[in-house]
């Protein structure tokens, strides 16, 4: 068995709360720059252009892209001929977490519970997703989501019968209902199957793929296709002052499901789809 560390978790879960934070990964800036091009709003493109500005002065001097650090969500992918040694896995997560938000200057968003809304001060507990995978290595993807496009995200139970067609109206109607409050452009995450819980984790998994890689299932690439155009023909455009890009990308995941199921999830990301991964 191949051992890992607490402490190096530690380390690199506090190290990546900040990278993500900072620095608006390569894809998304691309595919900003080809939006901007592509947009024929007058006010559409100088929103891209403060988008495009704003995360090269984050970049640069090392702030948040956005004040809202967001919630602190990780996946960890823990090989199956691996062992973490020296101290408890999720405490280490969430060491990491205290630590990289309380040195990096970053929000602290998380209440303790729910309805007597006291802060934590310290970000933490993390949502963390676990799966055991072959090998004996730890991959690590610390991905903070913002709360304002959490709150417009939607999860349906279609009937089976509903079909492709009704997962393209309730993607699209939910897109419309949330308007310019997840501020977009937005990247939308879609899970197709599975049970209610599931469908849930698969839209929210479906925001890590890069841009511009589509789903490796031509059927569901093609049904990312419809989804976004109709979406960006909705004309909510960036920040939603009107135009052509209310989305850069839809991602479609999917997972097997029961006869007499049909879950949707639209999991909704502002621009700012921040996340890092790295490999222990």
């Amino acid at each position: 068995m191949r051992k890992i560390s607490a402490v190096d978790i530690a380390r690199n879960v506090a190290e990546m709360c900040c990278e993500a934070n900072y620095i608006l990964n390569k894809d998304i800036t691309s595919s900003l720059e080809k939006s901007l091009e592509a947009e024929e709003s007058q006010v559409g493109r100088e929103v891209l252009k403060q988008l495009l500005m704003n995360a090269e002065i984050a970049k640069n001097e090392e702030i948040p892209i956005c004040q809202d650090t967001g919630f602190a969500l990780v996946f960890l992918e823990l090989g199956q001929e691996a062992v973490v040694v020296g101290g408890d896995l999720e405490e280490a997560v969430n060491k990491g977490v205290k630590e990289g938000y309380l040195h990096g200057h970053l929000r602290k968003s998380i209440v303790e519970d729910p309805l007597k809304r006291v802060n934590t001060d310290s970000n933490t507990p993390a949502v963390i997703h676990y799966e055991i995978v072959p090998g004996d290595r730890l991959k690590i993807t610390v991905a903070p989501k913002g709360g304002g496009s959490e709150n417009m995200s939607a999860l349906k139970m279609l009937k089976p019968a509903e079909g492709e067609e009704g997962i393209i109206n309730f993607v699209v109607e939910t897109v419309n209902n949330a308007g310019s409050n997840p501020c977009p452009p937005l990247i939308i995450g879609v899970g197709i199957g599975g049970n209610f819980e599931r469908s849930a984790f698969l839209a929210k998994k479906a925001l890590l793929r890069p841009l511009a890689k589509p789903h490796h299932n031509l059927f569901y690439g093609d049904l990312e296709k419809k989804i976004l155009e109709q979406v960006n023909n909705l004309g909510i455009g960036p920040q939603g002052f009107g135009g052509g890009v209310t989305a850069l990308a839809v991602h479609v995941e999917v997972y097997s499901t029961h006869i007499a199921c049909l879950p949707v999830a639209v999991n909704i990301n502002c621009h700012a789809s921040r996340h890092v991964e790295r490999i222990l």
